[in-house]
């Protein structure tokens, strides 16, 4: 279904994945006309299909954009933090920063990118640097691109309202459980074969799968496996 969602400009492409139902938040929905699609993906911006981007990332299809926004939605309140692990072209940090950063710029809002390769986060920054809100974000550090292992969060920002991975890790990594608020929301891929779970128990094959972990209020961890997905890993960078 996803790929008849495609259009011709950011809205028309946005206002097709509502239609069917692939988005059915409204604020998501906004956010997301709020990012030409266009100043992120190399070629086909509109198109609802994952692209390569280089240094063996992807950006991924839009509709998993706005699922990951959805699940991640009621935390995503004006003035959240929220770490982006894997910000790739920056495409999805600019979404989040929509949905937490009031246009007044004056709240305690933060959204955080992170890639182990220095040469995205070069160009997540000037992907962003293309529009007058983009270079606004970025000049009041209210969105900030760090190199760093994403495995290992960023801590210096900690903790997080919300965090999300936008690459398959091979483990559910606990370090970054301990990043979030309590309460807060982790969206993470995860190698199916390392995720702690019997998957045999489940009825479920190997492959990726997308983990929901909620550190509630007073503390505690609940992880919920949601749906099967295909995601680069969330690895070393790759080699000059």
């Amino acid at each position: 279904m996803a790929w008849y969602c495609s259009g011709s400009t950011n809205i028309e492409l946005v206002e097709n994945l509502f239609k069917v139902g692939l988005i059915k938040n409204e604020r998501v929905k906004q956010a997301m006309i709020g990012v030409d699609r266009a100043h992120y993906a190399p070629s086909r911006p509109y198109s609802d299909s994952p692209q390569p981007i280089g240094y063996g990332a992807t950006i991924s299809a839009p509709h998993m954009h706005g699922h990951a926004c959805e699940y991640l939605i009621d935390y995503l309140k004006p003035g959240a933090r929220v770490l982006d692990i894997g910000s790739g072209s920056g495409y999805l940090t600019h979404v989040l920063a929509n949905l937490v950063i009031d246009s007044s710029d004056t709240g305690p809002g933060q959204v955080i990118g992170v890639d182990h390769i220095p040469q995205l986060v070069d160009l997540a920054r000037n992907n962003m640097n293309k529009s007058d809100k983009g270079q606004e974000l970025q000049a009041s550090e209210k969105v900030r691109f760090i190199t760093a292992d994403g495995r290992l969060g960023w801590k210096d920002g900690a903790p997080y309202d919300a965090i999300h991975v936008g690459a398959a890790a091979e483990e559910l990594h606990s370090v970054l459980v301990d990043q979030l608020r309590a309460p807060g929301r982790l969206f993470i891929p995860v190698e199916a074969e390392n995720d702690g779970t019997t998957l045999s128990s489940l009825g479920l094959g190997g492959g990726q799968y997308i983990w929901v972990v909620d550190k509630k209020e007073d503390g505690s961890v609940q992880k919920e496996k949601v749906f099967q997905v295909s995601y680069v890993p969330l690895t070393d960078a790759p080699s000059a």
